[in-house]
């Protein structure tokens, strides 16, 4: 359907999301680094020379609006395509008016083809000789990495740019939109402030979200307000504890941390229960299980930062529901393995190292010589090759003359049982009633 055939529908009975669609560039929020005074995209739009784009983000930041907005900024045909109910046949068929009516009318088309990652790599093949031709402007919209979703030669003739979920202040504009738009609930209904804030977290930056919680809120209000309560009910969740920008999101994070250093798998699983359920971003959850891994587990279990690394590359492939449980499992593994904190120390102690002492000089043994007078300097004389030594070691100096004696890596056996059926009867007995020093970390 294109866009004059859409705008000759009645649309009010459209969802209220769908009625309150932005226009305009100055009607769309968010996006400030792609439509901002003077960005790129803002510029492209503007002189009417953007190409073919693929958007990358989330459910709900604008990928479809925009395409819209686009189009009628540029005077441009509006062709909607779903690449899960249609497929080759109808390419051909769109562009073949996108033909004539360049030819006739001088009128361009953009075909805008949501979730163009459904699309095999053959079916998308199909764009690429009237892309090549300037038969259609190209618009493809996906939720899911391009560079692995959508075919590099598509790719290599598009432009990609990436939206990001909308912030709450950002859904909390849209919220107070729809409630004084004449589109939307003017004159229908109104809202708690608390209420608009709490649906503005929740929505967990997705605008569609947002917009369809408060449609479905109003049609079940008393007396026409919106209150929390009325939201809740909507969304069919109570609010957690946990605000994101708050003391309540350290709190959390503190816990889930010092759980996974306390070796208590339970208590990390239940953190992180907290922090899913509230909303909170996977990929932090992830990247501070990266930080621990090294941090806290260090070279007592080298495998538990493969680990983690790996649980980030699940989270950002799979997405959540499902990489709920590539977290659970990182979780629990780095709360039952073996802890080390010597690498993260030993860093740190060499950092302090380096700012009193400064740029010591370093040995001349181990200095490079590639020249002739770095040789007569005496650079590199003395050095013992590693390998030509029993064991592969060769005992010499490495730090500079002042600092010979001193030790940053000091890694400490701390009698961890290796089977993870061994650390956890540790823990159990730790439990029971442990003798340990309190320290402060």
């Amino acid at each position: 359907m294109d866009l004059f055939e859409q705008s000759l529908r009645d649309d009010r009975d459209a969802p209220l999301a769908e009625r309150l669609r932005p226009r305009t560039l100055d009607e769309m929020v968010g996006q400030e680094h792609l439509l901002g005074e003077g960005k790129v995209l803002r510029r492209l739009i503007e002189t009417d020379q953007l190409a073919s784009a693929i958007f990358w983000g989330p459910p709900g930041t604008g990928k479809t609006t925009l395409a819209q907005v686009i189009a009628g900024t540029t005077r441009s045909r509006f062709v909607l395509f779903s690449a899960v109910l249609q497929g080759v046949k109808e390419v051909r068929e769109i562009v073949g008016r996108a033909r004539e009516e360049k030819a006739y009318h001088g009128l361009k088309t953009v075909l805008f083809v949501d979730e163009i990652h459904r699309f095999n790599k053959a079916q998308q093949d199909a764009f690429l000789p009237f892309v090549e031709r300037g038969d259609i402007t190209l618009i493809g919209a996906t939720t899911e990495n391009p560079s692995f979703e959508v075919n590099s030669a598509l790719l290599s003739r598009s432009r990609i740019f990436v939206l990001h979920p909308l912030e709450a202040q950002q859904i909390r504009t849209l919220l107070q939109r729809a409630l004084n738009d004449p589109r939307g609930l003017a004159g229908k209904t109104r809202a708690d402030q608390e209420a608009l804030d709490f649906l503005a977290e929740q929505a967990h930056g997705d605008a569609r979200i947002a917009l369809n919680t408060l449609e479905l809120a109003s049609a079940t209000a008393a007396e026409g307000v919106v209150t929390t309560e009325t939201i809740q009910e909507a969304l069919q969740k109570k609010a957690l504890l946990y605000d994101k920008g708050g003391e309540e999101h350290y709190n959390v994070i503190s816990a889930f941390i010092k759980s996974l250093r306390g070796s208590d798998p339970d208590g990390a699983l239940y953190y992180l229960a907290r922090m899913i359920e509230a909303g909170e971003d996977p990929l932090f959850i992830a990247r501070r299980m990266v930080v621990f891994a090294s941090e806290d587990v260090g070279n007592a279990d080298p495998r538990a930062l493969q680990m983690a690394l790996a649980v980030q590359q699940a989270v950002h492939f799979v997405g959540l529901p499902e990489a709920r449980i590539n977290l659970a499992q990182g979780v629990t593994y780095l709360a039952t393995a073996p802890k080390s904190n010597a690498s993260y120390q030993g860093i740190e102690e060499a950092l302090a190292e380096v700012r009193k002492s400064g740029a010591l000089p370093v040995p001349l043994h181990i200095r490079n010589a590639p020249t002739r007078l770095m040789k007569e300097l005496e650079y590199g004389r003395g050095y013992r090759y590693a390998h030509a030594f029993k064991e592969g070691f060769a005992p010499q100096d490495y730090l500079p003359e002042m600092l010979k004696e001193k030790r940053f890596y000091r890694p400490a056996e701390r009698g961890y049982e290796k089977t993870l059926a061994e650390r956890m009867r540790y823990w159990e007995s730790l439990r029971r009633g442990p003798e340990c020093d309190e320290t402060e970390s």
